[in-house]
């Protein structure tokens, strides 16, 4: 019974042959979207890790110019001194209200 039904089959055939190229062209392909998903993703990360690390450096060198600014000025040191003197004394002056002698006075 086995032996006869054997000689009726084919073992070779074209289609079978087209099918198996077709899964692998289908299978390559995949795989050729899956590559360019990650390489699109590797340089999205490239890109977002520099702007962080410019992002990072710019923050870092406002806060150290902050820390070296107040330092400076907390110092009591005699050219900071004069400085925060004459502030002062232009700040005084900004604040007068410049007036003509008989002039109206401000409403």
């Amino acid at each position: 019974m086995g032996t006869g039904t054997r000689g009726k089959m084919k073992t070779k055939d074209k289609s079978r042959k087209w099918m198996w190229m077709f899964l692998a062209a289908l299978v390559s392909l995949q795989m050729y979207f899956v590559w360019e998903l990650l390489a699109v993703f590797a340089l999205f990360a490239v890109g977002f890790a520099a702007i962080a690390f410019a992002v990072g450096s710019l923050y870092m060198l406002h806060r150290g110019w902050a820390l070296a600014v107040e330092r400076i000025a907390e110092s009591r040191h005699p050219v900071m001194v004069a400085m925060r003197q004459g502030i002062d004394t232009i700040e005084d002056v900004a604040r007068r209200t410049i007036r003509r002698p008989g002039s109206a006075p401000a409403r």
